[in-house]
């Protein structure tokens, strides 16, 4: 019997679709935190990915206009949007599930939906 040996083994792949997902109202930039003064809200939501891509989860943003496939893909996040208007936004997906809209979550309202105990 032959034992077959793997030289170079492959990093684990992250899934399709990352833990978090933000659907965002227009920005001037992808992240909000451009422009002559910092929204508080804007930074405190930029430090909140980077905790939870220091921890290894993937977090991804969309805004309307440069990720409109992303909106159109997402039933439940087109549902909000043409139900609430751009009043939706920003609209916060974890594992699928939509969590809050018309605001971002804290860190602290996100860990139970990470963990699988939200709602």
């Amino acid at each position: 019997m032959i034992e077959s040996i793997t030289m170079f083994p492959q990093a684990p792949q992250p899934s399709a679709t990352p833990a978090v997902e933000l659907f965002d109202p227009p920005m001037c930039c992808p992240t909000g935190l451009c422009g002559p003064t910092l929204d508080q809200t804007l930074l405190d939501v930029s430090e909140m990915i980077v905790a939870l891509q220091a921890e290894g989860l993937g977090v991804t943003r969309y805004q309307m206009t440069s990720h409109p496939h992303a909106f159109l893909n997402n039933a439940d996040v087109m549902h909000l949007v043409r139900e609430r208007q751009m009043a939706a936004l920003p609209i916060t997906v974890v594992r699928g599930q939509v969590i809050k809209a018309g605001a971002y979550p804290s860190l602290a309202e996100l860990r139970p939906h990470l963990n699988g105990s939200g709602q």
